[in-house]
């Protein structure tokens, strides 16, 4: 007698249909011949209250692959303009994406799922909607790594290969990723219907996102302005971490910056080796405009122009609009740099500010460009200086420190000698803050190819699991630790539309 409890599939709650239908365009996935599983995300699932029973059945196998439509599910693309290295595109959208609808956890949260690579929509563009393996491998990938390094992120709960070849630069096997995010809506969203003329709809898209996301904000005097304040703290707190990482997202477009403050995007992101602020990888910014430098600049750049959508919002009388938005990208300058001396601060191993802190860590970054020396490592080198615990593993022979640092290092010593936390509590400290273990670029073209080549997932399978936990170094791990060889490093990373 079977007494196995039938699989139960996601129930869909989706809120975002209830706004006019020039906010999105309904669009059946394409299905395909041949899906088969590459991977789930079951640690992701039970936190989404997804039944982990349906999420490994061939049901959830033919949904996910954009086959079969779950029950509740009215799959749509969703309508967005955005600024493209700086110039306005009107009508853009999701061009290769389906959102399945929303989904609520068990403790009431929201969340979009949404196939990416699922077939063309009507904002596709001419494009054929589909997206190569390679795309999928690395979003899930890097997705999880920043999951890991607690980065507010769009997640990765499924990947599934289509069984079907993808015409990019050179033919290549088709994939569909299911992402998470707590919502899609973008800084480009807004621009959709402000170019337009559309204040109607701004006002729409503003109280919807007030109503989902920020609900607190609602009875303030002026929730627009609110709204405005809201978003411009949590970007300017997201690349303050970004920054702390070396992560390079390499497509700051307004249509890749979520109102919700999570990172989107991974197609030519990267994280940095050795150290170089003017760093740039993704092969379509030829004029550096997203380097890594320049990040935080770009951050303030896009919440101008979201600021420049809701001034109709702001104020019936277009000064003070004007003027109040002005107030708020003014903050965006004092969040960052709180923000990031937060970061830096606990990198360091210092629990309050001093003055000099910023010219201890600029000197430190002087010596890093100088001796070309890895971000990861040189940060780790220093938590290795500041270990109290005999079960601390350092990472060996993986860097060799310049006499400059080692100079650097005796003033360090003289700050931290200054701060009053135990030495026990820096530790833990910088621990915490300075991974051993990222998505480096070439261990993600390694699984990449290892899968598109010649379809062994097993690299991936082992680098998904190590960036899981990029803070516990294990000797056995070490390769996952290491820069590159000379022939293993990626100078370009590219996008996969």
């Amino acid at each position: 007698m079977n007494t196995q409890t039938p699989a139960t599939s996601p129930q869909f709650d989706t809120t975002f249909a209830s706004l006019p239908e020039r906010f999105y365009s309904y669009a059946q996935p394409i299905s395909v011949a041949n899906a088969t599983p590459i991977t789930h995300n079951q640690e992701l699932a039970q936190e989404l209250g997804i039944d982990l029973q349906w999420l490994t059945s061939d049901e959830a196998l033919q949904v996910l692959a954009g086959n079969q439509t779950a029950m509740g599910s009215a799959p749509m693309a969703q309508a967005y303009a955005g600024h493209q290295f700086g110039t306005f595109n009107p009508t853009l959208g999701d061009g290769r994406a389906h959102l399945l609808g929303e989904i609520v956890t068990p403790n009431g949260e929201r969340f979009d799922l949404q196939l990416k690579g699922s077939g063309p929509t009507p904002y596709s563009r001419r494009g054929d909607g589909r997206s190569p393996l390679g795309p999928v491998l690395r979003e899930y990938l890097l997705s999880e790594a920043m999951s890991a390094l607690n980065v507010p992120t769009t997640r990765s709960l499924a990947a599934v290969a289509t069984g079907e070849t993808v015409m990019r630069q050179s033919p290549a096997p088709g994939a569909v990723l299911t992402r998470i995010a707590p919502s899609h809506i973008r800084v480009g969203s807004f621009e959709f219907f402000s170019r337009q003329g559309d204040d109607a709809g701004v006002k729409t898209l503003a109280d919807y996102c007030l109503k989902r996301h920020f609900p607190t904000l609602i009875a303030s005097p002026n929730p627009y302005l609110a709204l405005l304040n809201e978003v411009i703290e949590r970007q300017a707190k997201l690349i303050a971490q970004w920054q702390g990482f070396g992560f390079i997202h390499g497509v700051m477009n307004t249509d890749n910056v979520l109102i919700c403050g999570a990172t989107v995007d991974y197609g030519p992101c990267a994280f940095m080796d050795d150290y170089d602020g003017d760093k740039v990888f993704s092969s379509i910014d030829r004029q550096g405009r997203y380097r890594y430098n320049q990040q935080p600049g770009i951050g303030q750049w896009n919440m101008t122009r979201l600021a420049e959508a809701l001034l109709p919002l702001l104020d019936s009388d277009s000064d003070k609009a004007i003027a109040l938005a002005q107030e708020a990208l003014s903050s965006y300058v004092t969040h960052y740099g709180a923000a990031y001396q937060r970061v830096m601060s606990n990198k360091l191993g210092m629990s309050k500010p001093q003055p000099d802190d910023q010219k201890l860590t600029q000197q430190l970054f002087t010596i890093m460009t100088e001796h070309k020396l890895d971000f990861t490592l040189c940060f780790r080198y220093l938590v290795d200086q500041a270990a109290i615990d005999e079960s601390h593993q350092s990472i060996e022979d993986a860097f060799s420190a310049p006499d400059e640092l080692l100079v650097w290092q005796k003033k360090w010593q003289l700050r931290l000698d200054k701060d009053p936390q135990t030495k026990a509590q820096r530790y833990e400290q910088m621990k915490l803050a300075n991974p051993v273990f990222i998505a480096r670029n070439h261990q993600v073209e390694l699984a990449i190819r290892a899968a598109e080549d010649q379809g062994d997932y097993q690299p991936f399978y082992n680098l998904l699991e190590v960036l899981k936990v990029p803070y516990n170094y294990h000797s056995a791990l070490k390769k996952f630790a290491l820069t590159p060889m000379a022939q293993e490093v990626v100078t370009h990373t590219f996008c996969g539309t």
